[in-house]
């Protein structure tokens, strides 16, 4: 099947990776596709997504229409010279226009657009969705609400590619890592561990806000702090405008104070960004990997939400034990206590670190079962085929 593949490599253009190009691209190769990518340089459109805030509203009424008009040239030229079965495509509202996805479809090409951050961004793709001919997204709770707005939703959960993320021969020489970013709650359940006696260590961004020295909230530059939550807008705006931790005036762009209380973590336990390739060794090199499924600040709230995370299927492919917050849609996918282990709070977290530390043997079967799990049945592989023969399109 010939694909017009319009996907960034990354889904946080603050650092480098190839985590979208290794889970779509690589795998659509690897399946016997012919993938030709759109020319266009998505870098800047990737930062700028959210169109009520003013700093980024100017680009997008430029850039949509530029975006826009370049994809339709590029693919009718393609088109004509050799059919394009399927666009696929990673786009918020902000990137296209919904005429231009009328006029692929009016070629006879069929249009699916991936989208996974709909847990907390629903509002920043809900004008484009339904002139998609479907959407993949992995964000089972927001089904009904593609469908209450005509989009034709089709569920296609988080995976790994078996390419990428596997077992490396590595001594385990950190007892508890985690890998990601610092908001929400995971501060605290570090300092939790911390407290706890329990060697743990943390890569990622952010992280540094926590360590080596706090800086108390009184004394924060709520103008260097707000360009940090503004650049991260496109991707928490939900969870942010809802959260308790900003008081606002009237304006709701500036916050009047930031009163987040401050959780004090040693330097010592924090690494910086790492690379994929460093990410998915750490995964050997570790007895115990950590996951966290809050999204955002919604833990402070009555609507906490939580999602299923790539790492859910990056730990275990990689040969990981794997230790991750309880949500229920996990168990859709493996089986709790034999594949992988879940705590709900922090003394259950701290329990099953302290008990699965002090049992090496039991933690092995685990971890192995885990990978055979991730391998046999969570590949982009599996989830795409599955994908394709909903919509009517052969898988090869």
């Amino acid at each position: 099947m010939r694909i017009f593949y319009a996907i960034v490599d990354t889904p946080n253009a603050n650092f480098a990776s190839q985590i979208w190009r290794n889970s779509f691209h690589l795998t659509l190769k690897e399946m016997g596709h012919e993938l030709v990518e759109f020319d266009y340089d998505l870098t800047e459109t990737m930062r700028k997504l959210d169109p009520s805030d003013p700093s980024q509203a100017a680009y997008i009424a430029t850039n949509r229409p530029r975006l826009s008009e370049a994809l339709v040239r590029q693919l009718r030229r393609l088109h004509e010279q050799k059919p394009v079965a399927l666009m696929f495509s990673y786009f918020y509202d902000a990137c296209i226009m919904p005429e231009a996805i009328e006029a692929i479809k009016a070629m006879g090409i069929v249009t699916v657009n991936w989208y996974c951050n709909a847990s907390h961004q629903f509002h920043l793709i809900e004008k484009t969705s339904p002139q998609y001919d479907y959407i993949l997204t992995p964000e089972r709770h927001r089904i009904p609400d593609y469908l209450r707005i005509g989009a034709r939703p089709i569920y296609c959960q988080m995976a790994a590619n078996p390419s990428i993320y596997r077992a490396y021969d590595l001594p385990r020489e950190y007892d508890l890592t985690f890998v990601g970013q610092a908001y929400g709650d995971r501060p605290e359940y570090i300092r939790q561990l911390l407290q706890a006696g329990l060697g743990v260590r943390v890569w990622g961004e952010n992280w540094n806000y926590f360590s080596p020295n706090p800086i108390s909230p009184e004394k924060w530059n709520a103008q260097r702090v707000w360009r940090g939550l503004r650049r991260r807008a496109a991707k928490y705006k939900d969870i942010f405008m809802a959260s308790p931790l900003l008081q606002r005036d009237a304006d709701p762009i500036s916050p009047t104070v930031v009163s987040a209380p401050h959780v004090a973590l040693p330097g010592g336990i924090i690494g910086g960004v790492l690379s994929d390739e460093e990410m998915i060794k750490l995964y050997s090199r570790s007895k115990i990997n950590l996951g966290f499924s809050s999204c955002g600040e919604t833990h402070r709230t009555n609507q906490r939400i939580q999602q299923v995370r790539l790492r859910d299927f990056e730990v275990p492919m990689s040969g990981g034990f794997y230790l991750a917050e309880y949500f229920d849609e996990l168990e859709n996918f493996f089986e709790i206590g034999k594949e992988i282990v879940c705590f709900r709070n922090a003394d259950e977290l701290i329990e099953k670190a302290t008990y699965y530390l002090s049992h090496d043997e039991e933690r092995e079967r685990i971890r192995i079962a885990g990978l055979e799990r991730s391998r046999r049945d969570h590949t982009w592989q599996k989830r795409l085929e599955v994908a394709f023969k909903e919509m009517g399109l052969a898988s090869r």
